[in-house]
């Protein structure tokens, strides 16, 4: 932060740093083993030495806050910062740190022999090919200034000329105050917007062309002063939230520093979406805050991103043995420095960048050798006597079998990656049964198939949010009617039918049969799936071994004793309908995608899920 008075004395000091570090800390021996920069290298060495994975769905943005007290007059240490941009280079490849951004006051008095120390710290990255960016603090130029404040020993070190050529720099404004920077992570582009101290009227303008130029692309804004403390702006926060972040729905995550203790806030902009803002800031702890820094790891998948605050400095020096403060700084571990962001990135970003839906795929496509039966309900089952064709050309074609005045609606609700863009509303109840279900026609060659070679059974599902454990368990997604006794297979519950894929009343997938090879039930066990979720189940025997697939992961409760083929007694198969003792016991609550059963083995890039 700025100075002093700046920061109320009143205040509590931030909660202490986390033990937990020792095993970090010995990996971190060797990063201030070195102060020296490294030796230039090439631009094609750079390019080899840092590459993020622009693909992967979990990557990490590094953020460094006010560095001011370790390059202020003579009082110069770059140890620091350059211990925790050796542990960027040395940790991006694990940790797929995708960028840094600092967020100002580099230095304490913007002077030119301070800005060459910190400008000769941050060659490490530049000889690397490392993509940053910086913005000026109060400290690094006259603070009454704004963006148009002209030269200055801040934009000679670190102007535009400074990220000409680099892959991530995007631009700067003609001041050279103001500049933006991109990086690809998840499979899509991301904007950091990196701000002056002070906006003038000319630096708002260039921030919205910079956001209308990029329609589609999130943006991460950093500026040296915007949180003042927990849920709370600073006026001139409030002037960048009211000016440029709130009609602006790309910017999800906004950065800054200069106060301290570390703070959050969240906002709703005019969108409607929140926006999350955090103030970062470690200049009053030992040694100026030791180039503390933030690794924001984003996961895509898991909707979250992680926080954690660590100093590389301190945790390199472990081996020689560590002073109080240093043992209680290395890794902080307070509410404001280590935590978690929810965010459901499909959703916040759809108001600008709506990931398309997948379309709908011909049913020939999914026509894969050793296809024996394929249904979907791209449309409503006709009347009480409807059939629903079997696409295989196979013959498998269902008939409708109403039970209780029960019918069969239809919806276009789908799993997104579903082929088909519709399924059926089973309404199934089991006190007194009622309900509808689809059964194959007498004489289907799939009644009496018994895939001695293997087979893949596949089906999308939806469980409502009224679905009841004590009317609406163990009903079946697809079964083979037809029993264990009247096959001659006597062992466990002669009753149970010869294969059903069901729900337990624990809303968990089994698959249940009796293979040729021996008389008992063979069970694979999935967990819970939560309701008002679309799933995608496949069953997969490859002649020996049955696994069960949920979302194209295997289970952990698969059988590892042999199982060959499906017992039949040539009998119809269900789709919704569940017998017991040879007579329709339950009846499927919730909808049914498409449905493909194949005579073979498929792996999980040939699911109906890719």
């Amino acid at each position: 932060m700025c100075t002093s008075h700046d920061h109320d004395p009143g205040e509590a000091p931030q909660a202490g740093a986390g033990r937990r570090s020792f095993l970090r800390a010995t990996a971190l021996l060797g990063v201030t083993a070195a102060v020296t920069a490294p030796p230039a290298v090439t631009a094609e060495a750079a390019a080899s030495t840092w590459r993020p994975d622009p693909d992967s769905r979990r990557f990490t943005l590094a953020v460094m806050p006010d560095t001011q007290y370790l390059f202020d007059g003579p009082s110069i240490d770059k140890a620091p910062v350059e211990a925790s941009l050796r542990y960027l280079l040395e940790h991006g490849r694990k940790e797929n740190i995708v960028f840094l951004s600092h967020l100002g006051d580099l230095t304490q008095n913007g002077v030119k022999e301070e800005f060459a120390a910190i400008g000769e710290a941050f060659g490490l990255l530049d000889r690397r090919g490392v993509g940053y960016s910086v913005l000026a603090g109060n400290h690094d130029v006259k603070s009454s200034t704004t963006d148009q404040r002209g030269a200055t020993p801040y934009l000679d070190a670190f102007g535009p000329k400074r990220f000409a050529g680099r892959r991530t720099f995007g631009g700067a404004s003609p001041d050279g105050y103001n500049t933006f920077h991109r990086f690809t992570a998840g499979g899509r582009a991301w904007l950091v917007l990196a701000l002056d101290w002070r906006l003038s009227p000319q630096g708002y303008a260039w921030a919205k062309d910079v956001l209308a130029k990029h329609p589609r692309t999130p943006v991460i804004l950093t500026t040296h002063e915007l949180v003042v403390a927990d849920d709370t702006l600073s006026d001139y926060g409030q002037q960048l939230w009211d000016r440029l972040i709130e009609d602006h729905d790309q910017i999800f995550l906004a950065l800054g520093g200069h106060y301290w203790p570390a703070g959050r806030a969240t906002r709703k902009n005019a969108a409607g979406h929140d926006v999350h803002l955090h103030l970062t800031n470690y200049q009053n702890r030992y040694f100026g805050g030791a180039a503390m820094i933030r690794l924001y790891r984003f996961d895509l998948d898991r909707g979250v991103i992680d926080v954690e605050t660590l100093s590389p400095w301190i945790l390199g020096r472990a081996a020689k043995g560590l002073n109080e403060l240093e043992r209680q700084e290395m890794e902080l571990s307070g509410d404001a420095d280590r935590f978690s962001v929810e965010i459901d990135f499909g959703e916040r970003f759809a108001g600008f960048a709506p990931v398309p839906a997948r379309p709908s795929r011909p049913a020939s496509k999914l026509l894969v050798p050793g296809t024996v039966a394929y249904w979907r309900f791209d449309k409503p089952v006709d009347g009480a006597a409807g059939t629903v064709r079997d696409l295989s050309g196979r013959g498998n074609d269902l008939s409708l079998v109403p039970v209780g005045g029960g019918a069969l609606g239809w919806s276009a609700d789908h799993h997104p990656d579903q082929p088909g863009h519709g399924s059926l509303e089973f309404q199934g109840f089991k006190s007194p049964l009622k309900g509808a279900y689809l059964k194959t026609v007498d004489g289907a060659p799939l009644n009496s198939t018994t895939f001695e070679d293997g087979y893949t059974i596949e089906a999308f599902y939806r469980l409502p949010a009224d679905w009841d454990p004590d009317h609406n368990a163990w009903s079946g997604l697809v079964s083979r009617t037809g029993t264990g006794g009247a096959a001659g297979k006597t062992a466990d519950d002669p009753d149970e039918p010869l294969a059903t894929l069901s729900l337990s009343n624990d809303r968990e997938p089994q698959w249940a049969m009796r293979p040729l090879n021996q008389q008992g039930i063979a069970t694979n066990w999935g967990q819970e799936t939560p309701l008002e979720t679309w799933w995608h189940l496949a069953v997969v025997n490859d002649g020996k071994h049955t696994t069960l697939y949920v979302e194209g992961c295997p289970v952990l409760r698969n059988p590892k004793a042999p199982a060959v083929g499906i017992t039949s007694v040539g009998l119809p198969w269900l789709l919704g309908g569940y017998e017991y003792g040879g007579k329709i016991d339950q009846i499927f609550h919730g909808r049914l995608g498409d449905v493909r059963i194949v005579s073979r083995a498929l792996p999980v890039t040939s699911f109906m899920n890719h």
